[in-house]
């Protein structure tokens, strides 16, 4: 059985139906037994135990029913007892291995975020947290391999994991905010949840509701797999823009929007202003800031220098380290080691983890924190000073190279010793993840970054500039480097410098 083209980081994913796209099915209910098998074994090993308890939940893909049987088949096949939660969210299966009603070993989410419909994919949990890139290949080992440990026994019990998730947000609300109404702490804020027809939708019934907030103009709250409406996605532009129309037409205080499986969220304020990316983590950086006066925030590489600059007036150290929220996660950790207070790991996609919350990426955590902030205060206000640059742009240059990490990183290097020779460009060290180099002010007035995609075949380059056509400026000065390179697809470069 080969595997291994399953692994995408620290997740596994795949096409799990054939939906007439032209695409192949490559994840399928026997990838899912093996998977399951694999990391059983994994667990045992890890904690030198014969019984295991692995809780079992799915999001709203059309394809999670089926895998999370044959889950579920290969877990009892090996005497695990298995506890299905059914539709949840990634994060709620986490803290099955915490919350003291469930108290599971491990747990197996069955999600591929805000993938497309015709995929699904598998996320592997214990009680140290989500299991990183090599951990997943040792998985995948075994399940090829075959090296499963079948043991007689074995149960499945049903339990509503998301009952008890849902009171610990609201636990967490009725602690924080004083309103004058302990039953009811959010009486009079009105926030709209747009949950992309993902596992969402609970915040508004289970959440929000019984804490008294009015929910009003809140929409696809309802689970469907075949995600009608708009792509289940913070980052994409059609989703925020319906929840900014929803809030908006609501005159709400609050805009919440989910992705899939609720690892991830933004936000949009009370006069329709979304508040993602770089407005997202200063928001984030403030929260986390009030139980951490010496806050270090770690995040990923492509964040902007105006918000490095609006952490450092508020007393926040900014890491900027590389892209991968797993990579973020565990920067933060080592820095803790360290002695270092890094409470907040944050990506600009929204994957936001705080030390206060076992650093678990967490959209409903973060979403909670939001909601409990906005009951007293304009979040607005909160990040009104933060500056924004004039002009922003990614580019995504393909590598046409069988090897293609080694051509990629030798062209980054080669840009390196490049910006160090330049009279313009100045290159940005420490910096951990490919080539960012500043320009002066009469070559663009700004930044770009150059780095290796982590999983495909693509030289991402994100620019900045604070000059009017200065993004073109230096797209135009970076073009020049790049033409020695025949291995470089430049189209995409070259239809924004000529547009």
């Amino acid at each position: 059985m080969e595997l291994k083209h399953l692994q995408n980081g620290s997740d596994i994913r795949g096409i799990a139906l054939d939906l007439k796209t032209g695409e192949t099915v490559n994840f399928t209910k026997e990838d899912a037994y093996a998977l399951a098998r694999g990391f059983a074994a994994w667990l045992r090993k890890l904690l030198k135990k014969d019984d295991l308890t692995i809780a079992v939940g799915r999001d709203s893909r059309l394809s999670g029913p089926e895998l999370l049987q044959a889950v579920t088949d290969g877990l009892l096949f090996d005497g695990v007892d298995v506890i299905e939660t059914g539709l949840s969210t990634t994060p709620a299966m986490f803290m099955a291995t915490i919350f003291d009603d469930v108290d599971a070993d491990g747990a197996i989410m069955l999600t591929a975020s805000h993938m497309p419909a015709n995929r699904n994919g598998m996320k592997f949990f214990y009680k140290g947290g989500g299991l990183d890139s090599a951990q997943i290949r040792q998985v995948i080992e075994i399940a090829e391999k075959e090296n499963f440990r079948h043991l007689d026994g074995g149960s499945v019990t049903s339990f509503d994991l998301m009952k008890v998730y849902a009171e610990h947000l609201r636990n967490i609300i009725a602690e924080k905010v004083n309103s004058g109404h302990p039953e009811k702490p959010l009486e009079g804020l009105h926030v709209v949840v747009d949950a992309g027809n993902g596992a969402g939708g609970f915040f508004v019934s289970q959440v929000l509701e019984p804490l008294g907030a009015k929910t009003e103009g809140s929409q696809f709250l309802e689970p469907d797999g075949n995600f009608p409406n708009h792509i289940p996605n913070p980052e994409n532009d059609e989703a925020m823009a319906s929840l900014v129309k929803a809030v908006k037409n609501s005159k709400a205080d609050l805009g919440i929007i989910f992705d899939t499986d609720v690892d991830r969220s933004s936000a949009v304020d009370s006069n329709g202003n979304p508040i993602g990316r770089n407005d997202l983590i200063a928001l984030a950086s403030l929260l986390a800031q009030k139980n951490h006066k010496d806050l270090t925030v770690v995040t990923d590489s492509v964040t902007s220098d105006e918000l490095t600059e609006f952490l450092e007036e508020k007393g926040i150290h900014h890491m900027r380290f590389k892209r991968g929220y797993k990579n973020v996660i565990n920067e933060a950790k080592r820095l803790n080691e360290e002695g270092v207070d890094a409470a907040l790991a944050i990506e600009t996609s929204g994957h936001a983890a705080f030390k206060d919350n076992y650093f678990l990426d967490d959209g409903a955590f973060l979403a909670t924190q939001i909601v409990v902030e906005a009951a007293s205060n304009s979040i607005s206000d909160l990040i009104r000073d933060l500056k924004h640059p004039l002009e922003e742009k990614e580019l995504r240059l393909e590598i046409n190279e069988d090897a293609f990490r080694e051509y990629g990183t030798q062209v980054i290097e080669d840009l390196k010793n490049f910006a160090r020779e330049s009279d313009y460009i100045t290159l940005v060290e420490p910096n951990y993840e490919g080539c960012r180099i500043n320009f002066d002010t009469d070559h663009g007035n700004g930044w770009l970054l150059m780095r290796m995609s982590l999983h495909e075949n693509l030289l991402p380059i994100n620019i900045e500039s604070n000059n009017p056509e200065g993004a073109k400026v230096m797209a135009k000065e970076l073009y020049e480097f790049l033409s020695q390179y025949p291995s470089l697809d430049l189209t995409q470069m070259e239809e924004f410098i000529n547009n």
